[in-house]
């Protein structure tokens, strides 16, 4: 990993890369054995989605034929198949997937809103609705994220949204994975479907035959899920376009090597397009950060994944002061911060720009990704400046009330229809001036 030294260096390594939408060699290859034409991402998205809108389930078993190799009769998963998932389920890790819902519905229960909260007596105020039907995107086939079922699900049904499905791709048998399956009963989930990709956003945005259509559609995808997502914006809500993950660690001398070290290795293995940055006032922690990695390195499971993510996207910065390395931070406005510090509390008061923060030792970011509480769905790419990790609000929405008595027309009314005049909208104006006269007003 490399390592940069004063403030004045940082801006290069901090500065994202573009969202990449330029297909590779063998993607391109890809889709032209499916469409058998060049197309790029964008129109092969756009292809994908008509396709779903006009023939529905049909499309929809096509695709998962041609793209995830699997053959399937019905897009719904079955009760028998939910049932058959805990047939010889690892106890050890049922009981972890129920202690990270216990957590996670206990922290956005907290979170909800009233229904009816009232600003001005009788007056004015608002009523708070749970949207009706949430869709979650969930990847799976070859990698499975049960910990995003968890994390998306959980807050929407504690929000009270009446339904929510689920969308994850079958494996080659044409089965969704156990553990997705499990997870989506614990969360609360209605009902699943065996849908990846484009084609998965387009059915929950449109609806198909088994397919409801939704009023939101949430959780992270590939760069075809993104895109998609983004071009059915507006006919339904999504939560963001999530980007690759990305974490910066603020360290001082009193960090241990090691956790800076498997910190940002835990963020390097999800993607090599995922950015682990530390940020540290110590040169001789940040020369022990490196070593520890490259150690760390040889044992990972993923580390052909970890070692190209912090070769192209890694690095350490060795500023002169703490305060150099927060005002960093909070221009890069990463999804996690790690404060790995002796005096945390001062750093946490003075981060404006952040997803998550993970305070000390013990608070990994890789326990919030599990177990902590707060849903790990959070801004990427600089989105933390002005938006919200998911929460119990993205699934509800509000409606204004407006029960003015006659005393308070008479009061506001004049106002309101001599401002009405003076756009031009004389009806506006008559609806008023018409009640104030025969109330006996002015």
């Amino acid at each position: 990993m490399r390592i940069i030294r004063g403030i004045e260096y940082a801006a290069a390594l901090l500065e994202r890369s573009s969202v990449e939408t330029v297909a590779s060699v063998a993607l391109k290859q890809r889709i032209v054995e499916i469409f058998g034409e060049e197309l790029t991402l964008e129109q092969t998205v756009t292809r994908i989605i008509n396709e779903v809108r006009l023939h529905g389930d049909r499309a929809l078993r096509d695709y998962c034929k041609k793209i995830d190799g699997a053959t399937i009769e019905n897009v719904k998963v079955t009760a028998e198949e939910i049932e058959g998932a805990y047939q010889g389920f690892d106890a050890e890790l049922l009981g972890a997937l129920r202690i990270a819902a216990e957590r996670i519905r206990a922290f956005h229960i907290i979170q909800k809103r009233n229904s009816r909260v009232n600003f001005m007596g009788e007056e004015l105020g608002q009523v708070v609705y749970p949207l009706q039907t949430v869709g979650v995107y969930a990847p799976g086939g070859t990698a499975n994220y049960p910990s995003t079922v968890l994390m998306s699900a959980i807050p929407a049904k504690v929000a009270g949204v009446n339904q929510v499905i689920l969308a994850t791709p079958p494996k080659s048998d044409g089965l969704v994975s156990p553990i997705m399956l499990v997870a989506a009963d614990i969360a609360g989930v209605d009902s699943v479907y065996k849908m990846g990709g484009a084609q998965a956003i387009a059915a929950m945005a449109y609806g198909t035959e088994s397919v409801p259509k939704v009023d939101k559609i949430c959780g992270p995808g590939n760069i075809f899920v993104m895109l998609a997502k983004k071009q059915v914006y507006g006919e339904v809500d999504i939560d963001g376009l999530q980007g690759p993950t990305e974490t910066i660690v603020i360290a001082d001398n009193s960090a241990d090597p090691l956790f800076c070290a498997l910190d940002l290795l835990a963020q390097a293995e999800h993607d090599p397009a995922a950015s682990a940055i530390m940020i540290t006032d110590s040169n001789e922690l940040a020369e022990k950060v490196v070593e520890e990695i490259e150690k760390e390195l040889a044992t990972l499971e993923r580390s052909v994944i970890a070692r190209e993510s912090i070769e192209r996207n890694g690095g350490i910065i060795v500023v002169d002061t703490i305060d150099q390395a927060i005002e960093l931070a909070n221009s890069y406005a990463p999804e996690h911060l790690c404060l790995a510090v002796l005096d945390a509390a001062y750093c946490r008061e003075r981060i404006v720009n952040s997803g998550g923060i993970f305070i000390g030792e013990s608070s990994p970011e890789g326990i919030g990704d599990y177990v902590a509480g707060p849903s790990h769905v959070m801004p990427t790419r600089g989105t933390a400046r002005w938006s919200s990790p998911l929460s119990v609000d993205d699934f509800l929405r509000t409606t204004n009330i407006v029960a003015l008595t006659e005393k308070s027309l008479k009061e506001l009314g004049p106002a309101a229809a001599l401002l009405a005049r003076a756009e031009g909208l004389t009806a506006h104006a008559r609806a008023i001036e018409v009640r104030l006269k025969e109330m006996g007003g002015s």
